[in-house]
């Protein structure tokens, strides 16, 4: 029982220990406080970005490709036109902005028009379209988007994302370092919380989420949450397009694997973006993490079926009976503190690093009452319509669904 018990806590605490590792790797430490950047030094450091002046970025900036971006668009989320505004201050100089929305009347419209007004010199198309017959929502909005699309070099940003101005010189640079660089893409910094349960989901994004992306993908295993991927368009439609990803609903992650599969990697770009989460409940929260972890169960069984050994809360009692009480007790609070309150301070700095520290152990019990049900439910709500999960986040939908 020592021996088992000794291996688990072991393997817990060397996932969170290299996890946050990860996360300070894969953004070169970019967003740390001052006085412990200016401890790191990255050898291994690829963007010709890093450290450059804002002058000296646009100048580099002016020799790159094109970029499409692609907006797709429902509703007027939170913080959306500051969102959007973030895309139009970019000092790419040859970047078109697409936004996409699937009904005439969506807010969203009023909010691209208005920015379009301000910025006259941008170059934006809004898309007004009744979508196809792609099972995913994101999916079906952005095949309505893609004829409208100039160039070679696309970039799918959700809403909610709030870039620097050098985000998309960034990620071009990052993906013309290596010809074998198939995908770009970025981790987030979940910000803007304005109740509790926008405060748990940062702390999820922040923690667990960073670590559980930069890990994997830094170990050749892509994991990509698809808020920011940058890809050549050409060398997607070999791989199959977006038609391969239309009845999945994580497209993000089987785009990823289409991309390592054919041979090429994908990479993370190392500035961090804003991800704004606000007006979140609680149940809110409990209910999205409820739906990626059905996710993760349908697309890595076995590594979602062994992900509560990755929790300080759920190897607790082996710790105790390794370490005795009080030790194991020390021992979960210091992991809980380096992933969660690491990750933080990693991805946003120090401001508001309390909450990490005061909210983690009640996130880490919701996470594992999340983990226990995520295999047992077969079905989740689309447009209305409860729709069978299958494996690889197939999705079965009623032909009544369909038809609407």
């Amino acid at each position: 029982m020592n021996t088992v018990a000794f291996a688990l806590t072991g393997l817990c605490t060397a996932w969170t220990l290299l996890g946050t590792l990860s996360v300070i790797r894969a953004t070169r430490g970019q967003r740390l406080p001052e006085s412990l950047a200016s401890r790191i030094e990255d050898p291994f450091s690829t963007s010709r970005f890093d450290g450059l002046a804002a002058e000296e970025r646009a100048g580099r900036a002016r020799a790159l490709p094109p970029v499409s971006v692609l907006k797709p668009l429902c509703g007027k989320d939170a913080g959306l036109s500051a969102n959007l505004e973030s895309f139009f201050l970019q000092d790419h100089p040859n970047l078109e902005l697409v936004f996409g929305v699937q009904s005439p009347n969506d807010p969203a419209i009023e909010v691209v028009r208005e920015l379009a007004a301000r910025y006259p010199a941008s170059n934006v198309k809004l898309v007004v379209h009744t979508g196809g017959t792609a099972i995913n929502p994101k999916v079906d909005n952005l095949l309505g988007m893609l004829p409208h699309a100039s160039h070679d070099l696309l970039l799918i940003s959700d809403s909610n994302v709030r870039a620097p101005a050098h985000y998309v010189s960034e990620m071009v640079e990052t993906l013309l370092a290596d010809p074998k660089n198939g995908l770009v893409t970025n981790l987030f910094a979940g910000t803007g919380e304005d109740g509790l349960g926008s405060a748990l989901e940062n702390v999820q994004l922040n923690g667990f989420c960073a670590a559980g992306t930069a890990l994997p993908t830094l170990l050749g295993d892509a994991l990509i949450i698809g808020k920011s991927m940058l890809f050549s368009r050409r060398m997607f439609d070999e791989l199959g397009g977006f038609r391969r990803v239309a009845d999945v609903l994580a497209e993000d992650y089987v785009m990823g694997k289409l991309f390592q599969h054919g041979g090429y990697r994908v990479r993370i770009a190392p500035t961090v973006l804003d991800n704004v989460t606000r007006g979140m409940s609680v149940r809110g929260f409990v209910q999205r993490q409820q739906r990626w972890a059905m996710l993760r169960s349908r697309l890595r069984p076995a590594a979602q079926l062994v992900e509560p050994l990755t929790s300080p809360l759920a190897v607790l009692p082996l710790a105790i009976w390794l370490l005795g009480p009080a030790a194991a007790v020390t021992w979960a609070l210091t992991l809980l503190a380096l992933r969660d309150v690491g990750g933080w301070v990693a991805l946003r700095g120090y401001k508001h690093a309390w909450l990490p520290a005061l909210l983690s152990p009640l996130r880490e019990l919701f996470m594992l009452f999340v983990w226990f049900r995520a295999p047992l439910k077969r079905h989740v709500v689309w447009r209305g319509h409860r729709v069978r999960l299958g494996a690889g986040t197939l999705v079965f939908v009623p032909a009544e669904a369909r038809a609407r």
